[in-house]
């Protein structure tokens, strides 16, 4: 028992030694604790953007459009009299819904003929369709139904009865995008790309740092002097490997019978620029700290929360303006919105064109500082070797 005793003492102090594991152990679930409260602290989404067609330029519609207005779910970022292109710049846009009001609408409701109100949900992402969709039919609901129908429930008609009764007019619910509202559909793409950064990340992180642990590094620079020299040395068997790897995780998305646009250029664009991203980050690590453990557990604290600031799946006008700015940085942010552009709203190159320049930014910025952070080593490491060979020749 005092065997086991000392040896405990031992394992504590030898814990509490390492600072890497200290920070991950405690440190990481304060920090995600934090992190995904303020990610989630709004609770619901709300200030979903939507756009009204009002055709009829009457004062019901004025007085339904001031109803939109009031809503708290819903920011009505703009009214037209005609649909112009309104259809392809809901896809630009990401607005949440187009609601349409036909010509006529008032005469039409008061001659009794209960004209339809058109509603064009955005469905590429299911959180925002589903609560554009509540809060719309919340608005047009009350002011189909008024307080009438409240009134003749309460006399004991039947709550269908007494909305056929007063049903003023009818609301068309159309789904675009993601028709069917399949789960899978709006899901699997954003965790397979999230993955996808994870094991780039993580690959790149063993690449240099192993080579400082066992010694080869010492070997490689006497090869070359030049930074640029060894990072393509580096990169190249990965830069063979992955494009298999994506075509493997893409097989998924036919598989599963999702419908989205993926074998095209501008998706073929994205992909080549997410995965450089990745590699220079994941290089980047690998070359300042020389340690493959290290090096990966910090890699992991980065990445993990990283689909979840995305704005993939809670929206980012949900999410404080801090986190959403930070996020801007992270590789997998530009290439989920990329994504969606391409794949569910057949967007090209030109529409994700802000996700091209974001992550050519990341690529220059990390490139750059991994060069030159090599090139400081290999320096050192070559200074070293020559000090070390001019004494064995004394």
């Amino acid at each position: 028992m005092k065997k086991f005793k000392r040896l405990l003492k031992i394992e504590f102090k030898r814990i509490f030694s390492n600072n890497v594991l200290l920070a991950i152990f405690f440190g990481a679930p304060i920090l995600y604790g934090f992190l995904f409260g303020y990610v989630y602290q709004q609770a619901k989404v709300i200030d979903l953007p939507i756009v009204i067609i009002d055709q009829d330029h009457s004062p019901m519609t004025d007085k339904i459009i001031d109803a939109f207005e009031d809503n708290q779910g819903l920011l009505v970022k703009d009214v037209r009299f005609t649909p112009g292109t309104i259809m392809q710049e809901m896809a630009m846009e990401q607005y949440a819904a187009v609601i349409t009001f036909p010509s006529n609408f008032e005469a039409d409701i008061l001659q009794k003929r209960h004209p339809e109100v058109r509603v064009d949900l955005n469905m590429a992402n299911i959180l925002n369709a589903n609560t554009a969709s509540n809060n719309i039919q919340q608005v047009l609901m009350t002011l189909n139904a008024g307080i009438e129908i409240e009134g003749l429930k309460k006399q004991g008609m039947h709550p269908d009865q007494a909305k056929n009764a007063y049903e003023s007019f009818k609301i068309n619910f159309n789904k675009l995008y993601n028709s069917t509202g399949n789960y899978v559909t709006f899901m699997l793409p954003g965790l397979l790309a999230g993955i996808m950064q994870q094991v780039i990340f993580l690959a790149m992180a063993l690449v240099f740092a192993r080579d400082f642990e066992d010694g080869y590094f010492s070997e490689l620079v006497q090869e070359s002097k030049w930074s640029f020299y060894h990072i393509g040395l580096k990169s190249t068997p990965f830069l063979l490997m992955i494009p298999v790897m994506w075509l493997l995780v893409s097989a998924f998305i036919p598989y599963f019978n999702i419908e989205a646009s993926i074998y095209n250029f501008p998706m073929l664009l994205l992909v080549v620029l997410l995965t450089l991203a990745s590699m220079a980050i994941g290089m980047l690590f690998s070359i300042a700290i020389p340690s493959q453990l290290k090096a990966t557990e910090l890699l992991m604290v980065i990445s993990t929360p990283a689909f979840v600031l995305s704005g993939f799946t809670w929206p980012t006008m949900a999410i404080p303006h801090a986190i959403t700015y930070i996020a801007q940085f992270i590789p997998l942010t530009q290439f989920l919105s990329g994504f969606r552009k391409i794949a569910f709203y057949g967007g090209d190159v030109a529409s994700i064109r802000p996700e091209i320049n974001m992550l050519l930014l990341i690529i220059v910025v990390a490139s750059s500082a991994m060069m030159l952070l090599l090139q400081f080593k290999i320096v050192a490491a070559r200074k070293k070797l020559n000090i070390g060979l001019e004494e064995t020749e004394v």
